[in-house]
């Protein structure tokens, strides 16, 4: 089940669910619009050959924040991974789902490769993987609206909520873009 409009904004009251900046026009019918932050990682792809899942890839990227009245230019075929503007999270009871906008569809941007979830109990600013698919550079503008998430209540509370001591919770409460953590999954297989 996901919720309607007048069901988000009761969770929002019961605190199931938390978007800070709260704006109560950003709602739709089914959904909250979220806007795009200021601050963007992207790959130098000059300095190495390729990528090592093993290996962490931090020294790979780097880090690019424009100014509120700037835009960020993202070129076909590029990717770049950006930022929810509003803090999102959600109890031990319930998930949320990133979906790209519509609009920015159309034009070929696409704002999720796979990372589309809000895990029950996490509360950060969500990370977008974007994408240009289309022929032509598109300007992205902080704080427009460049994704929705929908909001469904679990069947239980989770028993180990995102974050919580038995799970490696490599993004929780994250407040800025973050390079993959995959080579953690390494360290732990060698460890055991």
């Amino acid at each position: 089940m996901i919720l309607s409009d007048r069901d988000i904004l009761k969770a929002i009251e019961k605190g199931q669910i938390k978007i800070t900046p709260f704006e109560k026009k950003l709602v739709q019918p089914a959904s909250v619009d979220l806007r795009l932050d200021n601050q963007f990682l992207v790959f130098k792809n000059t300095v190495h050959s390729c990528i090592d899942v093993k290996k962490p890839v931090d020294d790979l990227m780097e880090k690019i924040v424009i100014d509120d009245d700037n835009f960020f230019v993202i070129h076909p075929g590029e990717f770049a991974l950006g930022m929810t503007y509003e803090m999102v999270g959600v109890g031990d009871d319930m998930v949320g789902r990133l979906e790209g906008k519509s609009s920015l569809g159309r034009l070929g941007i696409i704002i999720h490769a796979t990372a589309g979830y809000l895990d029950p109990g996490n509360h950060l600013k969500l990370t977008l993987e974007l994408s240009n698919l289309g022929k032509l550079p598109v300007k992205l503008y902080p704080k427009m609206p460049i994704a929705q998430m929908s909001f469904s209540p679990l069947s239980s509370v989770a028993e180990n909520p995102y974050g919580s001591d038995k799970l490696d919770s490599k993004y929780y409460g994250a407040t800025e873009p973050q390079a993959s953590k995959m080579y953690r999954n390494f360290e732990e297989e060698n460890h055991k």
